[in-house]
């Protein structure tokens, strides 16, 4: 019989059910703002089952304007924009357009979850693992919490729960949220494994592997079974074997146990159905099970209780959203509970992100609209599901009507510019905040994410990333008068003003206004006759008067 809850319940301002990635890094941004989060995890320790084989998109970027960036680039095997990736069977070649829109940072889940925990100390932070909750109530004053712990139960009281408890949130459910969406019978397996028989065949972009012949490298790639991929990661030279490689399958496989961990012998079974042959693999670093789900909460926000990461929406690359939710959930929530927060800041949250969770939805249905599609034409177009039937003529217009699919997208993917729309989308880049704009034409970057522009400053040389570690708000001020920090309004107290040159050409605006979670709420261009229209509004709209004073440098 469980234990049962102390009648005296503790008074706290948050707690944050969850330690995984996204409840870490949501620790970690509210002791950023100065909150104290409580932080509760049913497991005893970090999950050492492999999982996760990176990120992709602009958490990327964002890690580095916390600092966190290089620290775990030491453990990638790769790290920055990257040249080439896939859009489901497609090939993306990213170096035709100079600049990759597209980040990637190929870490094991297990190592950034021991790299926020560290970072949450650092910040003073802890987490309760081995806390499970177990049941919870909310009122109009707080929401009541029942935890079993290591030593008995107890209860808590808090102003804010934030279930960060995945797709299967207690917190979700508790509060009513609804979780629409598709589930799929398809099963996808992700291994980074050793293949000690495969050897390249450069011409063709071919892996030849004893037993099965040549199969392509990159992108997926339908059979009649399901569909793979092949990603060498380690290969070294032409004649090279016992290569590195991510592998992937998809099949329908209903019979499979979801709770049970995935092993090396699920992966080569998954393999040896959808491959026809055995693919022989051997020192499993990583191993990753994903549901064919595609999920959307159709709110993030509920009275006191708020979602992030799994427990708001769950599709393929839910974790890189995840963690963004929690950057930009921190300051905000944080700010609300030290009373400082304007009205309808900790509202934005929901606006904002459920946007964002959309537009990668979106993505994550088009990739499987034309997977499904593969290179069987109009037979195969009509097997796609009327949700990534309406994904694919967002991104591709009457792509559906045209009598080889695939084919007219790979043509239309040879323009830079619907190239680059691909890789922001994937990025994640392409979602814009809705900003309070000071004329009929805004500025190009307002609600986009600052860019890392080169700056000197009178302290020496530094950049937007490193100016954002902090996780403060900024006011940039690029001119060479200074105008905009002597003109700004006195609300301008409330952030930090810096005044630097850019070294980075062409300066994209005069001046900036950066919210904590890297966020430009206002910009003003290098010819606006008033550099400091509508900053007042922007002040007012994310800062308060009781934050404390500027510093300037």
């Amino acid at each position: 019989m469980p234990a049962q809850p102390s009648a005296r319940a503790d008074q706290v301002d948050i707690v944050i059910a969850g330690g995984g990635p996204v409840g870490l890094m949501l620790a970690c941004e509210l002791r950023l703002s100065g909150a104290d989060p409580i932080v509760l995890e049913r497991l005893p320790g970090i999950d050492e089952t492999p999982k996760g084989n990176g990120l992709v998109g602009q958490i990327v970027p964002v890690l580095d304007y916390r600092g966190l960036f290089d620290r775990l680039r030491q453990e990638a095997t790769f790290a920055g924009p990257v040249p080439r990736f896939s859009f489901g069977p497609l090939k993306l070649d990213f170096s035709r357009l100079g600049t990759s829109p597209l980040h990637i940072l190929t870490v094991p889940q297990r190592r950034l979850e021991k790299v926020l925990e560290a970072r949450l100390a650092e910040l003073g932070g802890t987490v309760r693992r081995g806390h499970e909750l177990i049941a919870l109530s909310q009122d109009d004053d707080a929401v009541t919490l029942d935890v079993r712990g290591p030593d008995g139960g107890y209860r808590l009281r808090a102003r804010y729960l934030v279930g960060c408890d995945g797709a299967h949130s207690l917190v979700r459910k508790q509060a009513g949220i609804g979780f629409p969406g598709t589930t799929s019978p398809e099963i996808s397996r992700i291994g980074q494994v050793r293949l000690p028989t495969a050897k390249l065949t450069w011409r063709g972009g071919m892996v030849k592997v004893p037993g099965i012949g040549r199969l392509k490298l990159m992108g997926q790639v339908r059979t009649p079974r399901g569909t793979y991929s092949l990603a060498p990661l380690t290969v070294l030279d032409k004649n090279a074997t016992a290569g590195v490689f991510i592998v992937y399958t998809g099949e329908d496989d209903p019979t499979v146990d979801l709770s049970v961990p995935m092993t090396l012998e699920e992966l080569r079974a998954s393999a040896r159905r959808v491959l026809g042959g055995d693919l022989p693999m051997t020192d499993p670093q990583r191993l990753t099970r994903l549901v064919g789900n595609s999920r959307h909460a159709d709110r993030y926000q509920a009275g006191r209780f708020l979602l992030a990461g799994d427990a708001a929406h769950v599709f393929a690359v839910s974790l890189n959203t995840g963690l963004t939710d929690a950057v930009n959930l921190g300051w905000k929530l944080a700010a609300q509970v030290q009373g400082r927060a304007p009205g309808g800041l900790l509202e934005s949250y929901h606006a904002e992100r459920h946007l964002a969770g959309q537009h990668a939805i979106r993505s994550t249905r088009a990739q499987k609209a034309l997977t499904t599609i593969g290179q069987g034409g109009t037979d195969e177009a009509a097997k796609v599901s009327p949700e990534g039937a309406e994904a694919l003529r967002e991104l591709f217009g009457d792509v559906l009507e045209h009598p080889e699919p695939l084919q007219h997208v790979r043509e239309l993917l040879r323009e830079p510019g619907q190239l680059r729309h691909i890789g922001e989308l994937i990025e994640g880049s392409d979602v814009r905040y809705p900003m309070p704009a000071s004329n009929a034409q805004p500025h190009p970057l307002l609600g986009r994410l600052a860019p890392d522009l080169q700056l000197e400053t009178r302290h020496g040389r530094t950049r937007v990333a490193e100016l954002m570690h902090a996780a403060h708000g900024v006011l940039l001020d690029l001119t060479a008068d200074s105008a905009v920090a002597e003109a700004a309004p006195d609300q301008a107290g409330l952030i930090t003003v810096i005044t630097a040159h850019c070294l980075t050409k062409p300066a994209p605006a005069a001046a900036l206004l950066i919210r904590p979670d890297g966020r430009v709420a206002w910009a003003a261009g290098p010819g606006t006759p008033d550099l400091a229209a509508g900053l007042n509004t922007a002040l007012r709209t994310w800062f308060s008067p009781r934050t404390p004073p500027q510093t300037r440098h």
